[in-house]
């Protein structure tokens, strides 16, 4: 079991969305969240969320965790003013949601840069401190689109399938080099969080559009009982079963579901007024 109570807990993209919502969640148990975000302006915003509805003071650094040296200086003020992270929260993420065609190449440079290697930069900042000690948690918010490719998500889809590589992965070297460091991936359908606005499901009952306060009581709820893995919602727990169908078999399968189509009629964020 992870104790949050009197442990720090840095969340990436942690100024709106689940990042913030989470925040909230694991003050109210006592921890102390550091909040980062690459749009400084929102991040007084989100401190002051946390400060109104838990009665704690979160602290909060612009930084572009795409950057390697930000996310150095980043961690290094975060050592100095606040301590060594216990949970690390790999949370930023962008979509492009169109076809591979249609998607410029800078975006998807900045798909990777943000939702894969990112994972990189800011976990090697803070885990060796967590090695040293024997005790700590990193979370990787992946996607459920990390479990099967989806259309219009060519860069997406793959970014995320490497996040729970990138999970797996560290999960079994820790378990030699330090085996009371957990992590957890989260594996989650669409959330209303505004980043898939316009997405639609075939089958509400089966695969909802997720409530992102729900998604994150459930990730502090995972972080707390030492989850290697939080899927959302339970049918996305079969997509590896369904694997052993050929592959045109179970194309067939996710069209019917809906799947494929469920980015027609995506927008994404809607730029402020």
């Amino acid at each position: 079991m992870t104790d949050v109570r009197g442990r720090i807990a840095l969340i990436t993209g942690g100024a709106a969305g689940i990042g913030r919502l989470l925040a909230v969640e694991l003050a109210s148990r006592g921890a102390t969240p550091v909040l980062w975000d690459l749009d400084e302006e929102r991040l007084e915003p989100a401190l002051a969320d946390v400060r109104a509805r838990t009665g704690v003071t979160a602290r909060g650094f612009a930084c572009d965790v795409t950057d390697r040296e930000a996310v150095h200086r980043a961690a290094e003020l975060v050592r100095a003013e606040v301590g060594d992270p216990d949970v690390v929260v790999n949370n930023a993420g962008v979509v492009s949601g169109s076809r591979l065609l249609d998607t410029p190449d800078t975006a998807i440079e900045r798909t990777f840069a943000v939702n894969t290697l990112a994972l990189y930069w800011v976990t090697k900042a803070f885990l060796p401190a967590m090695v040293a000690r024997n005790r700590g948690h990193v979370v990787t918010v992946a996607s459920a689109a990390g479990l099967v490719g989806v259309a219009r998500q060519t860069d997406y889809a793959a970014s995320k399938h490497a996040a729970v590589g990138f999970d797996e992965s560290l999960r079994v070297e820790l378990h030699t080099l330090a085996p009371r460091v957990v992590t957890t991936v989260v594996c989650p359908y669409y959330i209303d969080t505004g980043m898939f606005e316009g997405v639609r499901s075939r089958f509400p009952r089966l695969l909802p559009i997720l409530h992102q306060d729900d998604v994150a009581r459930r990730i502090a709820l995972a972080i707390e009982r030492d989850r290697r893995q939080l899927v959302l919602p339970p049918l996305v727990r079969f997509l590896p079963l369904l694997r052993v169908l050929p592959p045109t078999v179970f194309d067939r399968v996710m069209d019917v579901l809906g799947v494929n189509v469920s980015m027609d009629h995506f927008t994404g964020h809607k730029p402020p007024a």
